[in-house]
Parts: structure tokens; sequence; C-alpha cells
């Protein structure tokens, strides 16, 4: 939350496009003078003080699909273009519905829903999934897991996971620390993308604990790709 306070920590990492979580609305993000200001913004929410945002900060603009469906929230489609490149960017600030207590009900069904977006050579979806293998139930249709392998079948595949070899579920690094605790660690935030953009991966980190955690619970994932 408060992104308006600690968009100039992110900034330091040259950020072309932000993916922000719990972020405020347009009308009340306030930069602190001197902050530089995003290019595009675009932000979907019910609450002003909590929806999700994504901001540009180089020549990328950014719309919204027309095949958005509000009842996967947040799980938004959205277009991203400049002059070179435009993609499929899915933001995720998935929710728990009302009827369920899995977290991945409503990645999972949006999954199915925008198949046909899904097929585009260039996709990217990121942002918190709030979900992991390690909670997979046994029967559950919406597992963690079978969001991973559905999401592999169309060539989308987590960047940190090929980066940095490793497996869901068995992540050496957190991108969430539960209440700010250290010996609390999981990794819920992620950065699927088509091999258009694996092929071009140059970086995958997490931000640390030390760093972060003064401003949220959470960690920054930061992924770079070449042009």
């Amino acid at each position: 939350m408060s992104f308006r306070k600690k968009a100039e920590f992110i900034l330091n990492e040259n950020p072309d496009i932000i993916i922000v979580p719990e972020s405020e609305s347009p009308e009340k993000l306030r930069f602190t003078k001197g902050i530089t200001l995003p290019h595009d913004i675009f932000w979907y929410g019910d609450n002003p003080n909590k929806g999700i945002g994504v901001y540009s900060y180089s020549d990328f603009k950014i719309s919204i699909s027309n095949l958005h469906n509000p009842e996967f929230r947040y799980v938004i489609p959205l277009f991203i273009k400049n002059n070179d490149i435009e993609f499929v960017l899915i933001a995720i600030w998935c929710q728990k519905p009302k009827s369920s207590d899995n977290y991945g009900t409503h990645t999972w069904n949006a999954i199915k829903y925008y198949s046909e977006l899904l097929n585009n050579e260039k996709v990217i979806i990121a942002g918190d999934f709030n979900s992991s293998s390690i909670w997979d139930k046994k029967n559950r249709e919406a597992n963690h897991s079978n969001i991973v392998g559905e999401l592999k079948g169309k060539g989308i595949e987590s960047v940190y996971h090929i980066f940095h070899n490793e497996e869901q579920g068995k992540e050496s690094c957190a991108t969430l620390f539960m209440h700010r605790k250290k010996e609390r660690p999981y990794h819920i935030d992620f950065c699927f993308a088509s091999n258009y953009f694996i092929n071009r991966l140059k970086n995958v980190c997490i931000g640390d604990y030390e760093t972060w955690t003064k401003l949220s619970d959470h960690k920054p994932v930061i992924c770079e790709f070449d042009n």
C-alpha cells in the first residue's frame, strides 16, 4: 500500500513497467516533489486505497482488453505497446473467492477464460498470485501446481524458476515474509512469460529482506529481458 511513498525506492531499479498490487488509485497518487512520474497508468479496483496498479516509466502505453471479465478479482488482461513491440500482460493480485478458501480459483478460471489471449506469441503474467504448490490439496482442480502446468502447456513458464533452475515450492528466495517476520517466508509472487520473452531473459532477482521489509512484507520480483 501507499505506493506514492515508496515509488522512489523501486525507481532505483530503472523499471520500464511496474505491477503494484495494493496500490492506491491515481487520484490518491500524490508523489513527493522530485519523484519521477509514470508516463502512463492503469489502475483497477473497487477500493480507492487498495487496487492493482500498472505503471509505465518508459514509452509503453497501457490499455485493457475488451475481454476483461471482472469476475476474476483481480486478474486483469492488458495490452502493453510502444513503437517496437506489443504484448499481452496479465496483471494479478489474486483474491480469495467468497465461495472458496482457495486463492488459486480466480487465476485458474481466468487462464481458462483468457485461453485464446494466452495463445499470443508475446505474453507476460505477473503479480501476487497468493498461491504456492506447498499449499496444494489433493483433488483440488485449482491447485497452484495445476495452474503452473496449464500455463506450461501454452509455453508460458515462471522466469524465476527457469533462470535459477529451481522447482515450484522449493524456492531459495522468498517474495513474502508474513507479517514481516523472517521466520515466515513464502514464494507467492511470480512472473510467467511465453517463449518469446524466455528466450530474451537476462536476469531475475528478488529484493532482499533487509532492504525491503521496512517498506512492505512483499519483496519485488525484478525481471530483465533483452530488446
